[in-house]
């Protein structure tokens, strides 16, 4: 019987891939545009600022319209 990774679950646990960390980024990508970036500056962005900057959408609203 295998009861070591049925109680152990860690060993069961789901594994995150590449392929759906670059669907969050695209999603992630396409909500920051939403809010008012433009394309350009939102592909210059490395994954870790994008959600950085998504942590406050309010507050990066703020910022563009002061910007802009």
């Amino acid at each position: 019987m295998a009861t070591s990774t049925f109680r152990n679950k860690n060993m069961v646990r789901p594994k995150k891939s590449a392929a759906a960390k670059r669907q969050r980024v695209k999603a992630q990508k396409k909500r920051l545009v939403s809010l008012g970036m433009t394309q350009d500056s939102v592909a210059k962005l490395q994954s870790d600022d994008l959600r950085a900057l998504l942590s406050h959408p309010k507050r990066l609203v703020k910022a563009l319209e002061v910007q802009a």
